[in-house]
């Protein structure tokens, strides 16, 4: 029985994943509305893969049994690998695992999605720091085949080896690394969206300039500002600053005055219908 933590894009993403994996999942949040919501979300998601052919309609209907939803952490007692797709707040995860560590049993695991955080940090407030790992998706979670698995300073070999696993259980490509700010994902692509957004902040091109130089020159399939709107500007700026900070203020990862000026103004990208670009029907 796998647990997981939030039911926004990244947790119902992981939900799918997961049950399309064969694996029952029970999907907790604060809210039975958000609850209901990423059900709803799901359902229509397994229904367009199977009117794509993707999907045959009883794997749909069995993937989607296998999902429960529950707003009481006490439910997540039974399981035995819990992956928390959170907020990126410390405490706020560091606060989850402590209580969730009083209701596993003692071999049960506590994954974290965190894409910047400290693995090992998260788990300094938990009496069994080596049952707790990182496990980070990528967005959206069904469709890239990339999951980071970071050891904590205290993390159990054999917890590292079951993680690893389970990634390639759900169809993943797990690459192991270690607990250091922004891993190499999100540290690799601190260039790829600053660079473009000082490119912007000196007028040198508008972003959508930008964005199709990337794509038809560097062969990417998104252009950072696409991606942004794709990621979400709060979360990209959330990462942006932790990165940063982590660093101690290495100039090189200095966040966007830009980027802080988009979140400020409530444009978020695809989540909220307007980014750098503007998304009707969303």
């Amino acid at each position: 029985m796998i647990g997981i933590i939030g039911s926004g894009t990244m947790g119902s993403g992981i939900a799918q994943v997961a049950a399309q994996s064969g694996f029952n999942v029970i999907l907790y949040d604060v809210e039975s509305s958000m609850l209901a919501r990423a059900i709803s979300s799901l359902a229509s998601t397994f229904n367009k893969l199977v009117e794509k052919g993707k999907l045959k309609q009883e794997d749909a209907d069995a993937a989607i049994a296998r999902i429960t939803t529950t707003i009481t952490l006490n439910n997540l007692a039974p399981c035995d690998f819990i992956i928390e797709a959170a907020p990126e707040k410390l405490d706020l995860k560091q606060s989850l695992f402590s209580n969730l560590e009083s209701l596993i049993s003692s071999h049960a695991i506590l994954a974290t999605n965190t894409s910047t955080l400290s693995v090992t940090q998260i788990a300094s407030g938990c009496k069994r720091p080596q049952n707790v790992v990182g496990m980070h998706f990528f967005n959206p979670a069904p469709l890239l085949p990339l999951v980071e698995v970071i050891a904590g300073a205290l993390t159990a070999d054999s917890v590292v080896a079951t993680t690893v696993d389970l990634a390639k259980r759900m169809g993943k490509t797990p690459a192991q690394v270690k607990d250091v700010p922004g891993f190499i994902v999100n540290r690799v692509a601190r260039p790829f969206y600053l660079e473009a957004l000082r490119l912007l902040e000196e007028g040198v091109a508008d972003h959508a300039t930008l964005d199709k130089l990337i794509r038809d020159g560097g062969g990417f399939r998104m252009g950072p500002f696409e991606l942004m709107d794709l990621v979400g500007l709060d979360i990209g700026y959330a990462v942006s600053v932790s990165i940063y900070e982590s660093y101690f203020h290495e100039p090189r990862y200095r966040p966007s005055l830009l980027q802080q000026r988009m979140v400020e103004s409530g444009r978020l990208g695809r989540k909220t219908g307007k980014g750098w670009y503007e998304y009707h029907g969303t």
